[in-house]
């Protein structure tokens, strides 16, 4: 069985691969202030020193998110810009509000995700503008937890080129930011999308990453976690295939 660094260093192999095959020039990542981006930022910033890129793109954030990303920046070493979306969100999110009142159809119920998800594909959108000005590859955070239950946006932080932590579990993840040095602080915090205030994945999916970590591996785990994470699977199966077309008549 591989050693923890073995995996990493695997892993940036493949990263360099990518790049190699894809003719592009280096990768970037946005970076939340969260556990998976840190650890993506470290392997990126170890596969490309001089062009790798970490993109911190706040929409009325956490004040504590945005010091946690630039403490990664700093303890990592990797190139970063900023680029503050608070503005375009409330611009895009206030006309379609505006637009769908107008015609009696808004629904109050849906405006909470419908503004977490633009945040996401605007941020998407963002990261692919400096991506091709670059040539650069862009690289997802998910981890095989959030893919197996979808705990993403369908064309938002799922719209990527490459994932590089994806076949690793969440309790993985922790090993990987541990001996790649990212900050305790960071490693510490809840898990959290950042969509809202005081959001976290395990309060929003219904069950913990341990639970779907151990299912994963094959383990017991009981009954109801069991069944909630089945149905996330189930119910995000259409993000993780391409749209479905009609067939050939």
């Amino acid at each position: 069985m591989l050693t923890v660094e073995q995996k990493i260093e695997k892993t940036v192999e493949w990263l360099r691969e990518k790049v190699e095959e894809s003719r592009t020039s280096g990768i970037l990542v946005g970076l939340s202030g969260g556990i998976d981006s840190a650890v993506v930022a470290f392997l990126i910033k170890k596969a490309f020193p001089n062009d790798s890129l970490g993109v911190i793109m706040p929409i009325k954030s956490s004040e504590t998110d945005r010091e946690h990303a630039l403490e990664l920046v700093e303890s990592c070493g990797i190139d970063h810009m900023e680029i503050d979306l608070t503005a375009v969100q409330d611009s895009v999110l206030g006309s379609v509000f505006t637009k769908l009142q107008d015609m009696g159809k808004y629904k109050e119920h849906n405006a909470r995700i419908s503004d977490a998800n633009l945040r996401a594909r605007l941020r998407m959108s963002t990261l692919y503008t400096v991506a091709n000005n670059l040539n650069y590859l862009v690289a997802g955070t998910d981890n095989a937890a959030e893919v197996y239950t979808g705990y993403f946006t369908k064309y938002g932080d799922g719209g990527v080129d490459i994932l590089p932590i994806s076949n690793i579990l969440k309790r993985e993840v922790y090993e990987w930011a541990r001996t790649l040095g990212v900050p305790a602080s960071i490693i510490e915090k809840a898990p959290s999308a950042g969509l809202w205030e005081g959001q976290t994945d395990e309060n929003e999916m219904g069950t913990t990453y341990d639970m779907i970590d151990d299912l994963l591996e094959g383990k017991q785990v009981p009954q109801e976690d069991r069944e909630i994470i089945e149905r996330l699977h189930a119910r995000s199966e259409h993000k993780r295939n391409m749209p479905p077309k009609p067939p050939v008549f």
